[in-house]
This record gives structure tokens, sequence and C-alpha cells, in this order.
């Protein structure tokens, strides 16, 4: 069930997201968001980590694609200096 509420923007472009949405969506101080906007519509999308399953899903494909991509661990630790700044 969603709630809705209004708010407004204030000269900063700071926008206070309502005490019965925050609480029907668990939100506390110092989450954060993804904003996208279109048009009228402005969306607001939490971000949160991926679950230690999610991570791991995550790793194995990196790593099968990378193999198949012929890549090695020197290959990689080269790319992640660089990237770093540090060649």
């Amino acid at each position: 069930m969603s709630t809705v509420a209004t708010t407004r923007m204030s000269s900063k472009g700071q926008v206070v997201i309502p005490e019965e949405v925050r609480n029907s969506l668990g939100l506390e101080a110092g989450a954060q968001f993804i904003v996208m906007g279109e048009n009228d519509v402005v969306i607001l999308k939490t971000i949160s980590p991926p679950s230690m399953s999610e991570f791991d899903t995550i790793v194995t494909r990196a790593r099968q694609q990378a193999k198949a991509a012929g890549m090695k661990p020197s290959d990689i630790a080269r790319a992640v200096a660089k990237v770093r700044g540090r060649t």
C-alpha cells in the first residue's frame, strides 16, 4: 500500500520526506537515494547494498566474464592501478 503526502522544496533545493512516508518505508537519517527526473516527474529510489548472496552472484559473474575475455589477475591489478592513478 502506498502512502501519499505533499512537501515543498526549499530555496536550497532540499525536500523533506514527510514523516508518515519515512515511517512507512522504514527510512532513517542518512538514507541515500538515486534521483531521476523527467518532465514534471521526480522519483527518489533508495539505494541499498546488495545482500551477501547477491554480491557473491555479481562477483562470480564478473569472474566468469573476465575469464571468457582472457583476462588474468595481473590485467585486473593493472586496470585498478590505472583507474586509481598509480600507473
